[in-house]
């Protein structure tokens, strides 16, 4: 088989490069070992929102904090959320086949591995067949790591990707590592009324992520009954007859009944062969590309979570389509700097633009406009009186600088504040502009109202003598 682009890998970035070679009337070809759609069809993304949305929905809790007080409904089972997860991830999988049969693209079964620079091994219980490929993308995504000293038996110590294959739920659960993984398990577990005890060798959570919404996000999970352990570094995590033992460095131990061990991710590149391409990935199994996803051979790119941060599903498709087009030196705009982010907690966060922190350390004059979800009719009517959307705006050019955005449909606001960014519309165009009520979007008016009137206090003020 003969190909003139195979994307190893069927996750968003493998999916979307393909597609696009083949839009371009290439002959395209996608080789996966397991499910179509990756990690972030069938341990990742795809399930892990699914499974956010199942709790919430058949808790009876809302996503805030006065939510998250009300009883539940019924006692839910792990086969509860398995179903709601089941159907969802089958249906992606579907869509993911339609698509890539729709376009014309060959999907190969197997594992792959490199014979040489320009043909792939592919290995199936039937036997090994050879594809070769004038330009190859690169597009296996990730691995959880795991560490020694951590016993894992995917029973009562498990990785991220195993966490929907328990038994039952646990009394008592133990995370290690705060970061967006982590978190959002972790608070998915306190929400089902699990005993959580988080683990964070770092001294503060996302440090990449506004202060306030850090601080809001803790006290809410603290609410939940979450303890959190922040600056405690694990040393083993060992089995006993009563369930799991964290040993952390500090001297402390915590028992639990369950372990989810979420404390970083591998590319998955061990089983490539990369040397027989003349490519070599680094010691956590990522490759290094250019900013066209090129590597250092120059008909083979890497992209999505293969080549590190920021590893998002919607950046990774970019990433897939960026290098599909580079493979045939075809023009196409770079990634754009206005990336959203959103970290599925309960409560959500999302964000795009500059933080506080990042403009202070800067230097760049500006200002703080809330939108209290207390004050929108929506807010009431969904029981989220604790969300917040926050701007930061430039005192002089009064353009949006950063949206900030905690609690319900965090992560379907954010995207208003990324377009009016996109567009360098001011913070009077959101004065001016007329939202539907009852909606969570309201919080924009209000936000933008109150970032208004600092800046005219601030063009109200004498100026003094010698300034």
């Amino acid at each position: 088989m003969s190909f003139d682009l195979v994307a190893v890998g069927t996750g968003p970035a493998g999916q979307r490069a393909a597609v696009q070679a083949a839009k371009l009337g290439k002959r395209a070809a996608v080789i996966e070992r397991a499910n179509l759609g990756g990690v972030s069809t069938n341990f990742g993304t795809v399930p892990s929102k699914t499974l956010r949305a199942a709790i919430v929905e058949l808790t009876g809790r809302a996503a805030t904090a006065q939510g998250l007080n009300a009883r539940i409904n019924h006692a839910v089972t792990i086969d509860d959320l398995r179903a709601r997860t089941r159907q969802v991830i089958e249906h992606e999988r579907e869509v993911i086949r339609d698509q890539l049969l729709r376009n014309g693209v060959t999907i190969i079964e197997g594992d792959a591995s490199f014979a040489d620079p320009n043909s792939l091994e592919v290995r199936t219980d039937a036997g090994t067949s050879r594809v070769a490929a004038e330009r190859i993308v690169i597009a296996v995504g990730t691995v959880p790591a795991r560490p020694p000293g951590v016993e894992f038996d995917e029973k009562t110590v498990l990785d991220s990707d195993g966490l929907l294959r328990i038994a039952k739920l646990p009394g008592t659960l133990t995370v290690v590592g705060a970061g967006v993984i982590g978190l959002e398990y972790a608070s998915m577990a306190a929400a089902l009324g699990v005993h959580v005890t988080l683990v964070e060798k770092r001294p503060r959570l996302l440090d990449f992520v506004d202060d306030e919404m850090v601080e809001a996000l803790q006290y809410h999970l603290r609410g939940l009954g979450l303890s959190l352990r922040l600056g405690e570094e694990v040393d083993a995590v060992r089995r006993t007859p009563q369930g799991v033992m964290t040993h952390l460095r500090s001297g402390k131990r915590i028992p639990s009944q369950v372990v989810l061990y979420a404390a970083g991710r591998q590319g998955a590149t061990a089983t490539l062969n990369l040397e027989a391409a003349g490519l070599e990935a680094d010691s956590r199994g990522r490759i290094e590309v250019g900013p066209d996803y090129r590597t250092s051979q120059p008909h083979i790119f890497a992209a999505g979570d293969v080549i590190g941060f920021p590893s998002l599903a919607a950046t990774s498709m970019e990433q897939g389509r960026l290098a599909a087009l580079a493979a045939f030196d075809r023009p196409a705009k770079s990634m754009p700097n206005l990336l959203p982010y959103g970290i599925y907690t309960v409560p959500e966060i999302s964000f795009v633009g500059l933080t506080e922190r990042e403009l202070t350390e800067s230097a760049v004059p500006y200002v703080v406009g809330f939108g209290r979800f207390r004050e929108l009719v929506r807010g009431g009517i969904a029981g989220d009186r604790t969300g917040v959307l926050k701007l930061l705006i430039h005192t002089d050019t009064r353009k949006v600088l950063g949206v900030h955005v905690f609690g319900t449909a965090a992560t379907e606001l954010v995207h208003l504040g990324q377009t009016v960014m996109a567009g360098d519309l001011t913070v009077d165009y959101l004065v001016e502009a007329v939202f539907n009520v009852p909606t969570f979007t309201d919080a924009y008016k209000v936000a933008a109202l109150d970032a208004a009137n600092r800046l005219n206090e601030i063009d109200d003020l004498p100026v003094a003598p010698g300034v």
